[in-house]
């Protein structure tokens, strides 16, 4: 099984939306044991708390639960642990890099890169300061990288 974590700023919109989405996905497609996820943030700044109710409330409108979701700051022994470390944006990918040990860094992608080709822009942009159209592109942007993150488990196995 591989384990990836996904990667924001604070772990309450972007990170945490990838992983409700990859959970469900995974879950509604009988796929438990392929993947197993979780998400983190680069900062502390809401370690403990809740995905931002925003967020919470355009992914329910989907038919996804964050609710349980509890925010965490991205640890050293992430890089250990996971598989496969997917930055939301490039400023995500830079500090990561900065804090991983060399052995781990080719675990260190966006999550972008699993999306369909030309489709979207190479990076989740951040909706916290933005109108309601940010949390539902950021929705459209992780089911398409979480389609393409679970292709690529299956086809290596």
């Amino acid at each position: 099984m591989k384990k990836v974590l996904f990667v924001c700023t604070g772990n309450i919109c972007r990170s945490p939306t990838a992983e409700g989405v990859a959970r469900h996905f995974l879950e509604t497609r009988g796929l438990h044991g392929l993947v197993e996820v979780d998400s983190a943030g680069t900062h502390g700044y809401h370690v403990g708390e809740a995905p931002d109710p925003r967020a919470q409330k355009f992914a329910r409108q989907r038919g996804y639960d964050l609710s349980s979701l509890r925010a965490r700051k991205l640890e050293l022994r992430d890089f250990q642990e996971f598989d496969l470390l997917l930055a939301m944006d490039r400023g995500h990918l830079d500090i990561m890099q900065r804090q991983c040990p060399e052995v781990y860094r080719p675990k260190l992608r966006l999550f972008m890169d699993f999306a369909t080709p030309g489709r979207h822009e190479p990076e989740v942009p951040d909706p916290y300061y933005g109108g309601p159209r940010g949390f539902d592109l950021v929705l459209d942007m992780c089911e398409d990288g979480v389609r393409g993150l679970i292709e690529h488990a299956q086809a290596s196995g």
